[in-house]
């Protein structure tokens, strides 16, 4: 499905399995989403986002954002004409947010709630 621009959800199971490697001691994988080649993965401790770069995707960039160093997001839902989604996350220290698109097939009102669980503690 990613192939056709179709995002959507990962099984956590099946996400803390392939990213294994990056998850500390004791961290489970929460809710996981596939964003064309990109990857979102929220643990009950921080987000990953798991950043494929290149042609052939074979160089990666993971980037761990605790949840307490989040200071606002937002979300734009898609309209009529642009069926993008987009999700818009500000870090402590960064004046630029991080910007990750989401095409039909995920919710992101889902996404907006899983956040909102973390980033309100």
């Amino acid at each position: 499905m990613a192939l056709f621009g179709n995002a959507h959800t990962i099984d956590p199971g099946q996400a803390a399995s392939d990213f294994a490697k990056l998850l500390g001691s004791g961290e489970g994988v929460q809710a996981a989403y596939q964003l064309v080649r990109d990857v979102i993965m929220f643990t009950d401790r921080r987000l990953i986002l798991v950043d494929k770069q290149g042609i052939t995707g074979k160089k990666v960039e993971y980037h761990s954002i605790p949840y307490r160093s989040i200071t606002h997001f937002a979300v734009e839902t898609a309209g009529t004409f642009d069926l993008d989604a987009e999700l818009k996350i500000w870090v402590s220290g960064q004046s630029v947010p991080i910007q990750k698109t989401f095409t039909k097939g995920v919710d992101i009102y889902e996404v907006q709630a899983i956040l909102t669980q973390y980033v309100a503690r």
